[in-house]
């Protein structure tokens, strides 16, 4: 089965600030934590979303999630297809993983694995 994006992120260097103009120009309504603004309203229909701030580079990015069963078999694959892994395997606090990589094309992509 293909493989759906499930979830997206947009850095900047203020997710506070950046909150303010997604909340004003559509409506979006996020969860406070820290640097990490997760929307918590606006998305009914759509993938989940969040804003962060990193505090090191990429300041300044988009990066969409794409669903995969096994983080580490699709990170041999990527590696297979002449893309590169970038940060990853982690393990995030609800139980899932995911890894940043970069396409061919230079793009970057994320991979997250389903909730348990």
């Amino acid at each position: 089965m293909p493989s759906p994006v499930v979830h997206f992120e947009i850095g900047s260097k203020d997710s506070v600030k950046l909150s303010q103009f997604y909340s004003e120009i559509f409506g979006w309504t996020f969860l406070e934590l820290g640097d990490v603004r997760p929307i918590i309203e606006g998305l009914e229909g759509g993938p989940s979303g969040m804003l962060n701030t990193l505090g090191h580079p990429p300041e300044n990015y988009v990066l969409i999630y794409i669903q995969v069963d096994d983080v580490s078999v699709a990170l041999d694959k990527v590696i297979a297809g002449r893309g590169k892994v970038l940060v990853g395997p982690a393990n995030l606090p609800d139980g899932r993983t995911f890894a940043w990589i970069r396409d061919p094309a230079g793009n970057m992509i994320g991979l997250l694995s389903p909730l348990p």
